[in-house]
């Protein structure tokens, strides 16, 4: 009777194969966990508004009477000019990045008409 040869290589190969076809599976997946985390860009302007603490009118006003805070008005400087808080400073919301060093970091800071 003829012996058939095994053939070695058959439990190698699958072996092997398994082994790289669970790395790619692992790497999808932790390419989509990654990738489904939540940032900043992606939050709608509801939910970034609700982020930025508020002032009372109460403290604003209070905050106002003992200059405890600076009052920074956001519009276009033809709208400042216009109608203002008496000791406001204006600095227009396009330039706001650009001009952040001219605020006391500091300070309390209440923007108003954003």
């Amino acid at each position: 009777m003829k012996r058939r040869k095994q053939n070695s290589k058959n439990p190698l190969l699958f072996i092997v194969g398994s082994g790289l076809l669970l790395i790619v599976i692992g790497l999808m997946l932790a390419s989509q966990n990654t990738s489904t985390a939540p940032t900043t860009a992606a939050l709608s302007e509801e939910e970034a508004d609700a982020l930025v603490p508020r002032v009372s009118l109460v403290d604003s006003k209070a905050a106002l009477d003992s200059g405890s805070a600076i009052f920074l008005d956001v519009r276009t400087a033809e709208a400042f000019q216009s109608e203002r808080i008496t000791g406001s400073i204006n600095i227009p919301l396009a330039e706001l990045e650009s001009r952040m060093t001219e605020l006391d970091p500091e300070q309390w800071i209440i923007t108003y008409c954003t």
